[in-house]
């Protein structure tokens, strides 16, 4: 059991039969090695064993933290800043429904040339409100410039969700998502997100509040599980309704060059569709048109992790890849160290997340660093070897 998915009551589903945490039971995997990265950002390679399994492990650059901005939640305390809590979501990015671009910047959409090849693929793990790291990652990535602004041209960059809740702005993460959706269509690239269960929860809080709802652990509210997950008032304050609109039309799955991207490392999406049309017109409909109850029992499903870790997660894996395509499948929600199993490091020092984690006979790979527990934001381009 993980704490970082908590509801009223005893409610923390998983996905599969439990994994005990021995490290002995733990799939052996291995951390990608990013290509080296622009100057100034030195990194040191070292190799190191861990369960059985050898991991190369990249020091990536170290992200600073956000400035020491203090934020309350609803009749919640912050918790105190050495303490994390983390989780993640899945939905493609639709069209912007941003203000228009200044005229100086809205260029007309340059037209690809017969057989031209689409720009390079990169995928962003959650990011849960942590907005100066997001602007410092994508930045070493080459994806944004010093201003914030798309700087890729045609490159296509994927959100795996989770934009809200435990980190300071997430309004902010949003705000610069659907910027950069805008600026990158205008530059023949795209940029797109999956909808993750944090913003299913967000979204439920915003539109039903206290409203009780059936859960197992007894009647709950989606505020009330909102507050629990991290929920953070001035982003609840600061959702206008363009938020809401370009958040309930994100997918909840997507497929790129063999790549499945989904939110959670879960087998519930195979319960809305069998195709990834099919799910994603079956969350849509959900959202628009459900009520209190089914949207609930929608983001408890999406909420589950773990099915690609043990002995089952190939199986697993190869599930999802059968049904909606692909040759792997790429995920957030579940931060690294808990899939890892090294969350219990010396007291104090923060998990070592060298780079995105390949498992599951290498049919999985999971994006969540663990920034809320002071892991790493990451972004990475597709695909690692």
């Amino acid at each position: 059991m993980t704490p970082e998915d908590r509801f009223p009551g005893p409610e923390l589903p998983d996905s599969g039969p439990p994994h005990p945490q021995d490290l002995d039971v733990l799939p052996y995997g291995s951390y990608y090695e990013p290509p080296e990265p622009p100057p100034g950002y030195g990194y040191d390679s070292t190799y190191s064993g861990y369960g059985g399994a050898r991991f190369l492990e990249q020091h990536w650059p170290t992200l600073s933290h956000p400035d020491d901005r203090t934020v309350q939640m609803v009749h919640r305390e912050q918790p105190p800043a050495a303490v994390h809590h983390e989780d993640p979501p899945t939905i493609e990015l639709g069209p912007p429904l941003t203000p228009p671009l200044p005229e100086e910047v809205n260029f007309p959409y340059p037209q690809p040339t017969p057989g031209e090849a689409p720009g390079p693929l990169y995928v962003v793990g959650d990011v849960h409100g942590y907005l100066d790291e997001l602007r410092a990652a994508l930045h070493q990535q080459g994806l944004i410039d010093a201003d914030g602004h798309w700087s890729a041209g045609r490159s296509r960059l994927w959100f795996l969700g989770d934009f809200t809740d435990r980190g300071p702005d997430g309004i902010g993460v949003i705000d610069l998502v659907m910027q950069l959706a805008a600026e990158a269509a205008a530059a023949g690239g795209y940029c797109r997100a999956l909808m993750g269960n944090h913003e299913l929860l967000f979204l439920g809080a915003a539109r039903y509040g206290d409203e009780p709802v059936q859960s197992t652990a007894g009647t709950a509210s989606f505020l009330a599980a909102w507050r629990l997950n991290g929920g953070q008032q001035q982003d609840l304050e600061r959702l206008e309704t363009h938020h809401i609109s370009w958040l309930s039309r994100l997918p909840a799955i997507a497929l790129e060059d063999g790549h499945l991207l989904l939110h959670s490392d879960t087998t519930a999406y195979l319960e809305y569709g069998e195709s990834i049309a099919e799910v994603n017109d079956a969350v849509h409909h959900l959202l628009a048109d459900e009520g209190a109850d089914e949207w609930w029992d929608c983001f408890r499903r999406f909420t589950k992790r773990f099915a690609f870790r043990g002995q089952a997660g190939p199986t697993a894996a190869h599930e999802l890849l059968g049904a909606y395509g692909g040759q792997r499948v790429v995920h957030g929600h579940s931060p690294i160290p808990y899939l890892t199993g090294s969350t219990h490091a010396e007291e104090g020092v923060p998990p070592h997340v060298p780079g995105p984690y390949i498992y599951a006979d290498e049919l999985a790979i999971a994006m969540d660093g663990g920034v809320t527990m002071e892991g790493r934001l990451l972004v990475a381009r597709l695909p690692l070897n």
